[in-house]
C-alpha cells in the first residue's frame, strides 16, 4: 500500500466549523497504524467491492480505495459531506452516499454479490446494521466492524456467557476478534479501548431463513429479564403463561430454570422450529 498522508481531524473539524457529534457516536480514527491493521483484517482484493458505513472524515476511506476496485460509502451527518466531498475527490474509485443505511438496500447501492462491509459504528445500531444487510441481498461475504472492546467481547461470546447481540451476529456468521485500538487513536478519544471485529458470513444463515421471525421474537423474550429463569422471561417476552412457557421449553428439551445466556445457538434454533409449528397451528 503507498504511503497516505494522515488526517488532522482536530483542525479539519475546527477549519470547516463543526464539532463531533457524541449522539452519533463520531470519534474519528486517525492512526495511520490502526487504519493500516483494519484494512488487513478486511482481506481485500483489488476485484472487491467494499461498502464502508459510517466514513467520518475518509480517514479509513482513503486506505480502502487504496485495496479495492470499488468503495461506496454511506455517511449519515449531512454536514460532514462537504469535507467528505473536498478529501475524497482525489480518489477515482469512491462513491459517497449521504443517508441512514437503514433505510437502504444494497441492491439500491448498486452492491454486487459477495461485496465487502467495513464500519466503525455506535454499538447500540450494530445489530439492526447486521441484520438489515444479511436479510436483503446481495449479501456480503465479510464484514468488519470496529466496535467498543465490551462490544466485542459480546458479539463473541459464548454459553455460559452469550449475548442476545452474540445471537443476531452469529447466527449469520462466524465473529473473531482480530486486534485492539487505543482510544487515544481517535480524535475525541473515547473513553474505552476499541476492537476489530472479523465476521466470516455463512452462505445460509445456522437458523432457515423462514425460521428467523420466530428466532428473533424468541431470543428478544429470552433476554428481556435478566437473571430470570427461561420459563419466566419468556412467558413475560411472548405474553404467554408460564405453562405455555414451560411446555416449550421441556418439547426443545430444555430446562425451564436455566437463564438465556446459557443456551447455545443450536438450542434456540430447535426452540425456534418448536415456536414456528406452534404459531402455525
Amino acid at each position: 500500500m503507498k504511503p497516505i498522508l494522515p488526517l488532522n481531524a482536530a483542525w479539519l473539524l475546527k477549519n470547516y466549523g463543526l464539532r463531533a457529534d457524541k449522539r452519533l457516536g463520531q470519534n474519528y480514527l486517525q492512526d495511520s497504524n490502526a487504519l493500516e491493521k483494519i484494512v488487513e483484517a478486511a482481506e481485500i482484493q483489488s476485484t472487491d467491492t467494499v461498502l464502508e458505513i459510517g466514513p467520518g472524515l475518509g480517514s479509513l476511506t482513503r486506505y480502502l480505495s487504496v485495496s479495492a476496485q470499488q468503495v461506496i460509502t454511506v455517511e449519515l451527518d449531512l454536514k460532514l459531506i462537504p469535507v467528505l466531498q473536498a478529501i475524497l475527490k482525489p480518489y477515482a474509485n469512491i462513491r459517497l452516499i449521504q443517508g441512514d443505511i437503514l433505510d437502504l438496500t444494497p441492491k439500491e447501492l448498486g452492491l454486487p454479490p459477495e461485496y465487502l462491509v467495513v464500519a466503525n459504528i455506535p454499538y447500540n445500531i450494530t445489530s439492526a446494521i447486521i441484520r438489515h444487510l444479511l436479510e436483503s441481498e446481495p449479501k456480503p461475504r465479510r464484514i468488519v466492524l470496529t466496535v467498543q472492546k465490551e462490544v466485542a467481547e459480546r458479539i463473541c461470546a459464548t454459553p455460559p456467557d452469550m449475548s442476545l447481540l452474540a445471537l443476531s451476529v452469529q447466527v449469520y456468521g462466524s465473529p473473531r476478534i482480530m486486534t485492539r485500538i487505543p482510544a487515544e487513536a481517535f480524535f475525541p478519544a473515547p473513553k474505552v479501548d476499541s476492537t476489530v471485529v472479523k465476521i466470516e458470513i455463512c452462505p445460509e444463515p445456522v437458523v432457515p431463513s423462514p425460521l428467523l421471525p420466530s428466532f428473533f421474537k424468541l431470543i428478544k423474550a429470552g433476554f428481556s429479564q435478566k437473571r430470570k429463569t427461561l420459563r419466566n422471561s419468556l412467558s413475560a417476552g411472548l405474553g404467554i403463561a408460564t405453562t405455555e412457557a414451560e411446555s416449550l421449553l421441556d418439547k426443545a428439551e430444555i430446562d425451564s430454570k436455566r437463564r438465556a445466556e446459557t443456551l447455545s445457538l443450536k438450542e434456540w434454533d430447535k426452540m425456534s422450529q418448536i415456536h414456528s409449528k406452534i404459531g402455525k397451528q
